[in-house]
């Protein structure tokens, strides 16, 4: 089964916290602060992994966690960094911040690599908060939380060539001819409903991969039917073919079905309106097909009139030209794809991503608070927040040169001014996660 979109979780590891150590020496009571740092925690790394082809294995697994770092050791030993994960996505995978829809990373590269999520920082040791008058540190830094997110996953097909036009017009038979595919092929609307790709191994070039993109529907840039599903994968297409069945025997119009699919292609994405496109006239072989044919021409002579500045480019290089062909017996195939070889020699590989913000593709969450406060129903003073718990973990409140520190900081970051904000009074229980103590000035 073809499957391109995935929702995963995604969790880089913790920093180890660091280590409340002391040197232990023959015939010295007590030696100075040895305690080490925590090490990383391990990255989320997306990889480009060409054996993957769908997005299908993350309808099992949708969970993804690095490994966290290990606390520090004594003798001013750094803890040991988590492992990285690494998540195996197809080429052509789109990695979107799902609450917002902010485009993340773009892996369109074999073999590419990108860290998606930074592992947490390890704490510091309390070795490294020794100083001429605090010579016996008794707290150290607890190590960085890591990051977590909900992605969204997106597989936009990497073909060359993208068959686009109305369903049932012969798209999946011409791919069926043409390559090795073998897709779903009979007398009704909506054969095909996943994209379909085949090689074309060429004869007078290089091979190209060509897709059978699914029918598309007047209103499908709107998302009507599966507008949207399909749309997407037309968007890394180098040269669109577009399908037309000549004969009108659905009592369609020919040309006007040109003009709304090239119409959808760019409500959808401007850029797809300019696309280089050639025009292939099917079945020609049933009744009414050569006058359809004859007037779809004259047509289409006036319409490139029209838009002469819009497509002078791509007239010189060979695009928006006419082929007729019969797909079932083959006949007018063999042309078409060696122009097709011809005109893809001459093209470069487009590149079509979508805006990142952050060229290293790191996920940046919205910046938090430092902290939240709200009363609880017992009347205590709550906060919150990922860098009140990192600093109440890293406190040793049973040493007051820790617990100094501690109110220190909090008042330099303005807790303490929030608490008496809300209304606190001395005496007033406040609780930090598990900690609990009561307020004073």
């Amino acid at each position: 089964m073809f499957t391109d979109k995935a929702k995963i979780f995604i969790k880089s590891g913790n920093g180890g916290n660091g280590t409340v150590s002391f040197r232990r020496e023959k015939y010295v009571a007590a030696g100075g602060p040895d305690g080490g740092d925590g090490g990383k925690g391990g990255n989320v790394v997306f990889v480009v992994d060409e054996s993957e082809t769908t997005l299908a294995d993350f309808k099992f697994k949708r969970k993804f966690v690095a490994e966290n770092g290990q606390d520090g050791g004594t003798n001013k030993k750094t803890g040991k960094s988590g492992e990285d994960i690494r998540v195996k996505v197809p080429k052509g995978t789109i990695v979107k911040d799902f609450a917002t829809g902010r485009v993340i990373a773009d892996l369109t590269e074999k073999g590419q690599e990108i860290i998606i999520a930074k592992g947490g920082k390890g704490g510091k040791g309390n070795m490294h908060f020794a100083t001429a008058t605090r010579q016996i540190p008794n707290f150290a830094r607890a190590g960085e939380q890591g990051i977590e997110a909900e992605l969204q996953l997106e597989l936009k097909l990497l073909a060359d060539v993208g068959l686009v036009g109305f369903p049932n017009v012969g798209k999946s038979t011409l791919l069926s001819v043409t390559t090795g595919a073998k897709p779903e092929i009979a007398d009704y609307h909506f054969t095909t409903i996943v994209p379909n790709l085949g090689v074309v191994f060429g004869n007078y070039g290089p091979s190209f991969v060509m897709a059978d993109i699914p029918g598309l529907i007047e209103g499908a840039a709107e998302g009507l039917g599966l507008g949207h599903e399909f749309l997407r994968h037309v968007e890394r297409t180098r040269l669109i073919v577009h399908v037309i069945d000549i004969s009108g025997h659905e009592g369609r119009d020919p040309f006007e079905d040109f003009l709304l699919i090239n119409s959808e292609l760019e409500k959808y994405n401007q850029k797809l309106a300019t696309r280089p496109q050639i025009i292939v006239l099917n079945k020609t072989d049933m009744p009414g097909a050569e006058e359809n044919a004859k007037i779809f021409r004259e047509k289409f002579e006036n319409w490139k009139n029209e838009h002469i500045d819009r497509i002078s480019e791509e007239l010189e290089n060979g695009a928006w030209c006419i082929f007729e062909m019969c797909a079932p017996i083959k006949e007018g195939t063999d042309e078409l794809m060696r122009y097709i070889e011809t005109m893809l020699s001459k093209m470069p590989v487009p590149v079509i991503t979508e805006d990142i913000e952050d060229s290293f593709a790191l996920y940046t969450p919205e910046e938090e608070n430092l902290f939240d406060v709200f009363v609880a129903e017992d009347g205590a003073y709550e906060v919150t927040g990922k860098w009140i718990k990192s600093i109440i973990d890293s406190t040793n409140l049973e040493d007051s040169e820790s617990t100094s520190y501690f109110q220190r900081i909090i008042k330099k970051k303005g807790l303490v001014d929030e608490l008496q904000r809300m209304g606190i009074q001395e005496g007033d229980i406040v609780r930090i996660y598990e900690t609990e103590f009561e307020f004073y000035l």
